[in-house]
């Protein structure tokens, strides 16, 4: 049967996300809060399995939905339209780069995913795709089985929903490693090894936000399995809130 992605957010992450789901022939509806008559490119692109909407109908229209908008906007996703529905947080607390801050975040009072929970009360959050990009999407994918498959973190409280988030990614191209609930979220979050470094290697210190972005598009990409992301999640200690380079 196949399956509808909806997209609320069409920037880089939120796009390459579904062109991955294209691929794998899931149905996807793109939104973004500027309107659909810009969205006309990218549908195109994506091909016939792909439209755009509003991010009402998009979560309306789709088994999952995927919330890849700033953190700062969280309360600008249609809570109503949400309702009963599993929602894939990919967005990361990072103050120092977007100037929005919340203290109780800052304080480790919860995770920017409880936070997220909170606001969407009857929905199923899941922490997944926030620890990627455009490229590891498109170059790390393997058949299941693979000896190189790489493996991504997933975090929620509701293991229905993660389960349905592992069965997208395994139609992508990944294995899925359920580390625990929203609480624990901090452990595949900014600043640890599973923010990148597992699958890009040390990024150089020092590094302003668009040569950090420069370096991740060309330095060779580590296929990370299963047991090593399970194992660096349990053995992280926690970090500082919010993105630091």
């Amino acid at each position: 049967m196949t399956r509808t992605l909806g997209l609320i957010g069409s920037g880089a992450i939120g796009s390459a996300i579904a062109r991955s789901a294209v691929g794998a022939g899931w149905h996807v509806v793109v939104s973004n809060s500027r309107g659909p008559q810009t969205l006309v490119d990218l549908v195109a692109e994506l091909g016939p399995l792909a439209r755009a909407a509003t991010p009402a109908e998009a979560a309306e229209a789709a088994d999952l939905v995927v919330s890849a908008i700033p953190l700062a906007r969280y309360e600008q996703l249609p809570r109503a339209a949400l309702a009963g529905k599993t929602v894939i947080d990919t967005m990361n607390y990072a103050p120092a780069f977007t100037g929005w801050s919340r203290p109780e975040l800052d304080a480790d009072e919860l995770t920017s995913s409880e936070l997220v929970q909170r606001f969407l009360a009857g929905s199923h959050v899941v922490k997944a795709f926030h620890n990627v990009n455009g490229r590891l999407l498109r170059e790390l994918p393997r058949p299941a089985g693979a000896p190189d498959r790489t493996a991504l973190p997933v975090t929620g409280d509701d293991p229905d929903a993660k389960k349905r988030v592992a069965e997208l990614l395994d139609a992508i191209g990944f294995d899925a490693v359920d580390v625990g609930a929203l609480a624990e979220s901090w452990r595949v979050g900014p600043n640890t090894l599973l923010y990148f470094p597992a699958y890009v290697g040390e990024i150089p210190p020092g590094l302003s936000l668009p040569e950090l972005q420069a370096w991740l598009a060309t330095v060779p990409l580590n296929p990370v399995p299963a047991a090593e992301v399970a194992r660096l999640a349990a053995t992280t200690e926690r970090q500082p809130a919010g993105f630091q380079l």
